[in-house]
């Protein structure tokens, strides 16, 4: 009797699978990695084959068999990824392989599928039938004589002759044509940014770099397997990539390409598709979902073997993988929000682990992880011996308040760059019009009546809106308590350093780049084609200006309130600023013209801001790496976040309290546990949070995974939901 074990797809974190179905004569050939329909109770619900078996300890009467099996499954080896990262992550198994099936298929069913069309061509008979003057009717004939000149879709032939499906049957069951179904790719759209440039000649440090690479390709003596790219922005690691992804197709071996977030993608896209013609697919979450299915299904099928796209594209069905890039591999969207909170640098070194794979994790600002874990190779230099731009750092502390959120030399500095005909970045990574509203009268602050946070102004739409649950209400024109029209908008985002710009430097164009531009299907890649095609103009936005962007007439980068983020209570404030001002910094100067950077802060003292004017990682890293040791934050250890949330405060506190207790008995000795500790309200629910602290990591994950899922299982405690984050970012 042939078993397969299936893992139901539901969400119940207390179910525990597989469970066993008896197989049918017709289902001899399901896999593991099959997608099947089953019944589940009363239910009928959709699973992954995790094993198979050839028995079973209940009898066969008691087992029910598999209703049908969907059109595509996973590789064994993205099973096994899935039910890895279920473990790693504490989560289920079900939310660990919805990871790794196919494009829009889920525990509510698979919503996309191939599209098919038909095609024909004619027959021998059919050229007799026109030769010899068999009778045939008007559109017969008509469709047998297009068909003379090659094979045809019917949707070809309808717009042609005007022939339907009948015709085409009726001339099928004569023997006249022969037709078959055809699988139809749906093409993602080409919107790519910039231009793909040719195959310049490497620099010795690039060739050399790609040299190791091939040695780890090649599997040579001594040679480590996974790597550190580390060289300066403009150095040329793109070209590196390339290079390596080559090497591994001329091997026979395919290669995934991550980029940290969907609007790069185009840019890498474009340099890809020169270089590899269409060996490439491309997968990322903006695509229709017929688009990323059809992506998907070329990379299973082997008919694309290079896989490029964001975290998710970590998951590609690539056939005998060889080379896996984590481009920015500092950047931490790589990390995901939701259950499972996998990392996906963390899933790329397990599946490359696994595969045989080569890793490299190319980066300009290297987390301290990846500084002391991977062996490293340096590219030191820009390409064309192009300098790095000098850093001009403002103190806003005796900056004239009335000026704005922009120094009077930033402003300077804007207005020579539209006087030279040239391009400027300007970053705030704050958006909307001013992050909060008062009434000067009364002091009434204006805030989510869902959230305990402040409602963001959105000048351009009219509306405050809580950036947490999207909450919006219009914008007041008088205070509801006191009738005041002294309304005051504090702070400054994108929207309004938008307006500023406009305004002072007309008639030269600005474009804004923020979550709310970028929301649309396209828009991301659209807004970058926009300032990449314009002779002149100012890009302002969020940090997404700041990420990987190539644009050799840039000659100014300027980033308002740098030391925004060094004021998060989170030890990676001073790792992430630094990241984003070396970065931010990077997208000037790659032209001739060269370029220069301005850094507007309130703490010109900070050593994450000095050591970035100085483009010095290596400096701060020493730093970081030093700071962390003496206060044991990982790398020198390894944490843990339970995040508990309910409508209900006392049963919160009640379930947090009762989980509390039970880490504190099943944790390893030494771990710290913090907490329970509350944290502010988001979407009516109230919040509180655990966070364990410890040096053995897989004890500590295996006592929070227990107690989280004890917890789970308590019915009394149904309607707290329990989060757990490994690694928290």
């Amino acid at each position: 009797m042939s078993i397969a074990k299936v893992e139901p797809l539901t969400t119940a974190r207390a179910l525990r699978g597989p469970f066993d179905y008896r197989l049918p004569a017709a289902m001899a050939g399901l896999e593991v990695g099959s997608v099947v329909r089953v019944p589940f109770g009363r239910r009928r619900v959709l699973g992954v084959v995790v094993e198979l078996a050839e028995g079973s300890e209940l009898p066969p009467e008691r087992l029910s068999e598999p209703i049908e099996a969907l059109e595509a499954g996973v590789p064994a080896e993205l099973v096994r990824l899935g039910l890895w990262i279920a473990r790693e992550y504490c989560s289920t198994p079900s939310r660990g392989l919805e990871l790794v099936l196919p494009p829009g298929t889920g525990a509510a069913g698979q919503r996309v599928r191939s599209r098919v069309e038909l095609r024909a061509e004619i027959a021998p008979a059919g050229e007799q039938a026109l030769s010899g003057g068999e009778r045939l009717g008007v559109k017969q004939r008509a469709v047998l004589e297009a068909l003379r000149t090659g094979e045809m879709s019917a949707a070809e032939l309808a717009d042609a002759v005007g022939a339907d499906r009948q015709v085409l049957r009726r001339l099928e069951s004569r023997g006249l044509i022969v037709s078959r179904s055809s699988r139809l790719r749906r093409r993602p759209a080409q919107l790519e940014v910039g231009a793909a440039a040719g195959r310049p000649e490497l620099l010795d440090e690039q060739a050399r770099a790609v040299d190791s690479i091939v040695a780890a390709l090649d599997g040579e003596a001594g040679a480590p397997r996974q790597l550190l790219l580390h060289g300066v922005t403009g150095s040329g690691k793109t070209e590196v990539y390339l290079a390596a992804v080559e090497a591994a197709l001329a091997r026979g071996r395919g290669a995934i390409v991550l980029v940290p977030e969907i609007g790069l993608a185009p840019q890498a896209v474009g340099r890809f598709r020169a270089r590899l013609g269409d060996r490439f697919a491309v997968l990322h979450s903006a695509l229709a979902p017929g688009e990323r299915y059809d992506e998907w299904r070329r990379l299973r099928s082997g008919e694309a073997s290079v896989c490029v796209g964001p975290r998710s594209a970590v998951f590609a069905p690539v056939h005998d993988l060889g080379l896996i890039v984590v481009d920015e591999e500092h950047d931490p969207s790589y990390k995901q929000e939701g259950d499972p909170c996998y990392d996906a640098r963390a899933v790329a070194r397990r599946r490359a682990g696994e595969c045989g794979a080569v890793l490299v994790a190319g980066t300009a600002t290297p987390r301290p992880e990846s500084w002391l874990e991977l062996p490293r190779i340096e590219l030191p230099r820009r390409v064309d011996e192009r300098r790095m731009p000098p850093v001009e750092v403002l103190d806003m502390r005796s900056a004239d308040p009335r000026s704005g959120p922009l120094h009077p030399a930033t402003w300077e500095a804007l207005e020579q760059v539209r006087g030279g005909g040239a391009k400027a970045i300007v970053m705030i990574n704050r958006r909307g019009f001013a992050p909060w509203l008062t009434c000067r009268s009364c002091g009434r602050p204006w805030s989510c009546p869902n959230c305990d946070v402040s409602l963001i102004v959105h000048r351009h739409s009219g509306r405050l809106v809580c950036h947490h649950c999207a909450h919006s209400e219009p914008l007041p024109g008088a205070c509801g308590d006191c009738g005041s029209t002294t309304l005051s908008r504090a702070g400054a985002g994108t929207e309004q350093v938008e307006a500023l710009l406009r305004e002072r430097l007309a008639p030269m164009p600005v474009f804004r780049l923020d979550s709310d531009t970028a929301a649309g299907k396209g828009a991301h890649p659209r807004i970058l084609a926009g300032f990449g095609e314009a002779e002149s103009g100012v890009l302002v936005g969020t940090q997404m200006v700041a990420k990987g962007h190539d644009f050799p007439e840039v000659t100014l980068s300027a980033i308002l309130d740098a030391d925004a983020t060094l004021r998060f209570p989170d030890f990676r404030a001073a790792e992430r600023t630094f990241a984003m001002v070396a970065q931010l910094a990077g997208r000037s100067g790659r032209g001739e013209a060269g370029g220069e950077v301005i850094v507007q802060t309130l703490a010109p003292e900070a050593s994450s801001i000095a050591h970035a004017a100085r483009h010095d990682a290596a400096g701060f890293l020493a730093e970081e790496v030093e700071r962390r040791r003496l206060l044991r934050y990982p790398p020198f250890s390894h944490l843990v976040r339970i995040v508990l949330r309910a409508e209900s405060e006392p049963r919160l506190d009640e379930a947090a309290t009762g989980l509390a207790t039970a880490l504190a008995a099943t944790l390893p000795e030494g771990a710290d546990l913090l907490g329970p500790a509350p944290m502010f309200r988001v979407r009516n629910r109230h919040r509180r949070r655990l966070l364990t602290k410890a040096d053995d990591r897989e004890a500590t994950v295996a006592a929070v995974r227990e107690a989280v899922e004890r917890l789970a299982s308590d019915r009394s405690l149904r309607k707290v939901a329990i989060g757990v984050d490994v690694d928290p970012q």
